[in-house]
């Protein structure tokens, strides 16, 4: 609708100007004795005032610092949900185990998970998922020098990929023994110092870091991989109101052409694919 786009740009704009957000180093569920934890529709937040976002840092292009703020396209999302309750987002950066087990949730620490997490059955256990926000692939990332051309010259290489992933089980599943590494930039240094001599890792992250010249000159893409993922923004199981309100703000922003504005600043040219209409299940 004509007022929804008007207002969606102008959150768009705040977005990309100001990143909307605090990096905190934790939280808890007391609001400071000042305002309420009840959002716009009834949301009930761990914190008064703000919606908190645990995510794991970096991930770019979907959540990293960037000039001392954490933005990327996760948090430009997730910064729409806010907006629409009421209050400013806050990222909690925690360990990326923690998804699978919606430990932090669980606690009272955060309200939702952001990090470009792949839905998963598994997963599904745990926590909720919003409907999906994002058609994903693996890629085969290698040295220009190396060789290497497919997933299937892998064998017998030194493979790392980040762990606790999908990249990391799909390489397993293929019957490889990758090398684990704790974060993407860990991914890439481990490639760049000759650790090891490919990467399986999820192709928007490849995407984001061949925008960078020097890794564009020295590393290519081998082999991009459908492995048919999607990726979800998770709650703690049963928190019906504040998964409605997330899935009311992806619908928006896909429908007024913010979603892709936002596609189009943190990952490149825009996919049709990659803004799913099918809800999670």
């Amino acid at each position: 609708m004509k007022t929804t786009f008007g207002r969606r740009t102008r959150v768009l704009a705040a977005t990309i100007a100001t990143a909307g957000l605090v990096l905190v180093a934790g939280c808890s569920s007391d609001d400071g004795g000042s305002g309420t934890k009840t959002a716009a529709g009834g949301v009930e937040l761990v914190k008064a005032g703000q919606l908190t976002t645990c995510t794991h840092l970096p991930y770019p292009p979907f959540q990293s610092e960037i000039d001392g703020k954490v933005q990327g396209f996760d948090v430009s999302l997730i910064d729409l949900v806010a907006d629409d309750l009421g209050v400013k987002q806050a990222i909690l950066d925690t360990p990326f185990e923690n998804f699978k087990t919606g430990a932090f949730l669980n606690s009272g620490e955060c309200d939702l998970a952001a990090a470009g997490m792949t839905i998963t059955d598994e997963r599904k256990k745990n926590v909720d998922f919003s409907d999906p926000y994002f058609e994903a692939t693996q890629a085969v990332l290698v040295d220009k020098k190396s060789g290497i051309s497919s997933f299937a010259d892998l064998k017998g290489k030194k493979v790392g990929a980040q762990a606790q992933t999908t990249g990391e089980d799909y390489a397993k599943s293929k019957g490889l023994d990758p090398v684990s590494f704790e974060s993407s930039d860990a991914v890439i240094n481990g490639l760049r110092t000759g650790q090891v001599e490919a990467v399986v890792i999820d192709y928007p992250v490849v995407q984001g870091w061949l925008k960078d010249k020097a890794n564009a000159d020295a590393f290519e893409v081998a082999e991009q991989i459908n492995t048919g993922e999607q990726y979800g923004f998770t709650v703690k199981k049963g928190n019906t109101k504040l998964l409605a309100a997330i899935n009311k703000a992806l619908a928006e922003a896909k429908a007024d052409g913010t979603y892709k504005k936002l596609y189009e600043k943190w990952i490149g040219p825009y996919d049709e694919s990659a803004s799913s209409p099918s809800p999670a299940a």
